[in-house]
């Protein structure tokens, strides 16, 4: 996604705008009054089936409402055109051209202040009544700490297992031992065992593992591991079960010789990818190329090709899963200069060489700038119905949750023999 976000939410943005806005939410979503809920209860049907449920979302541009898992609001966007509609239950602007929920710093803010407007108005606690019934109540949902029951609070007593959460808490903090050459492998499962949502799904035992042999699965092992990672003990932990059905899924990492760390995480990924399709959420997407899994959920983001014809400057666009991007760094066997503004420096290619350190920014800035394909390598445009020249550039469609960046830099040693030469380049990737 471009740094500016959706630029379909700009058709929205026309006169009164944000008072439309505020109307829907008052009325339709955060509902603080007893009068306002009444209304929402009886007005918000689906107005293809009548369903109140199903995820109701209504249309921004018109007065329509529709559910969104029947498909009905997509419908409506199809023949209508109206590209943005909201969820009456959680407020969220979904984008029908971008298919997925947007942020917008504008809508956002009017969203808050009118929520803040109905938690005023809402005439009963939130700690009386249970989360649902609170969202359902028309205001969202509204989160506080935790308070144990009486009967919690004995069996926490009576507990000598218990483990104290403190801001100095070292629960999670635990060494691996090295077993030969595996410190590549011993800093990604620090990483993955560090990652909040990743810790999350494994503690709270929502892997069903559907494999004939769980023994060979590695979703079981990466749970066995987050338990023992985050059970409090303070001895090493040897990963020796982890390593051999690396070994077994992923047979060109096998040996004790030392591997790369981004091959290995790619290679972790995958095989947890594959293993985790039998899981109830990898069942639920409906796109059976799209697998709905922790995996995905967390790592898979969209990278968006453009390539423009030169002649006719018709775009052909393409989008496809990644886990991670490999960003060129100085010393790489193309050229490389940071593209910070603002900064002092030459100028090569037309370009503004900067002098000073380079930043993850730098590298991204050129990751996403326009490349001239040449005469060498014509693409065949559907426009002109024959090969031309084209510029390509590269863009983040969607963003992941956790996003991997693979830094590499190619660095020839002098005086080195050919034979060795790949070999030394291939060592020094990070």
């Amino acid at each position: 996604m471009s740094p500016a976000g959706c630029s379909h939410v700009n058709s929205f943005k026309v006169e009164n705008w944000k008072q439309n806005l505020r109307a829907i939410y008052q009325c339709f979503v955060w509902s603080g009054t007893p009068e306002t809920r009444k209304r929402k209860a009886k007005s918000c049907i689906c107005h293809m089936c009548g369903a109140h449920l199903n995820r109701l979302h209504s249309c921004l541009y018109c007065v329509f409402f529709g559910c969104f898992t029947k498909k009905h609001i997509h419908e409506h966007a199809k023949v209508k055109r109206h590209n943005l509609a909201i969820d009456l239950l959680y407020g969220g602007i979904y984008c029908f051209m971008c298919q997925d929920y947007i942020y917008d710093k504008d809508m956002e803010q009017v969203a808050k202040e009118e929520q803040r407007k109905a938690w005023k108005l809402q005439a009963f606690s939130p700690s009386l009544v249970s989360p649902y019934q609170y969202a359902m109540s028309g205001v969202g949902e509204k989160y506080s700490t935790w308070e144990p029951t009486k009967r919690e609070l004995e069996l926490l007593r009576h507990n000598p297992k218990r483990r104290k959460i403190t801001t100095n808490c070292t629960i999670g903090l635990r060494g691996l031992i090295n077993l030969g050459n595996t410190c590549f492998m011993n800093c990604i499962v620090q990483a993955l065992t560090h990652t909040p949502l990743l810790r999350d799904f494994f503690l709270s035992d929502r892997h069903k593992c559907e494999m004939q042999s769980p023994n060979s699965c590695l979703v079981c092992e990466m749970s066995t591991l987050f338990q023992e990672f985050y059970s409090g003990h303070r001895s090493p932990h040897i990963p020796y079960r982890l390593l051999h059905l690396v070994w077994t899924h992923a047979r060109h990492l096998a040996g004790y010789e030392q591997q790369d760390a981004h091959e290995f995480l790619i290679a972790a990924l995958d095989v947890l990818h594959r293993h985790c399709k039998g899981d109830d959420n990898g069942k639920k997407a409906n796109n059976p190329n799209h697998c709905n899994c922790i995996i995905d959920q967390i790592f898979t983001g969209g990278l968006q090709s453009d390539v423009t014809c030169q002649v006719c400057h018709g775009v052909s666009t393409t989008i496809d899963p990644f886990w991670d991007i490999s960003l060129d760094l100085p010393g790489s066997s193309s050229p490389f200069w940071p593209l910070s503004p603002g900064s002092d420096g030459g100028v090569v290619n037309g370009e503004s060489h900067v002098s000073g350190t380079t930043t993850l920014t730098d590298c991204l800035r050129r990751f996403t700038r326009p490349e001239h394909l040449g005469s060498s390598a014509k693409i065949k445009c559907s426009g002109c119905h024959s090969y031309q020249e084209s510029t390509k550039q590269l863009t983040m469609k969607k963003l992941p949750i956790v996003a991997c960046f693979h830094l590499k830099t190619l660095v020839f040693a002098l005086k080195i023999c050919p034979q060795k030469q790949r070999r030394s380049s291939r060592q020094l990737l990070i």
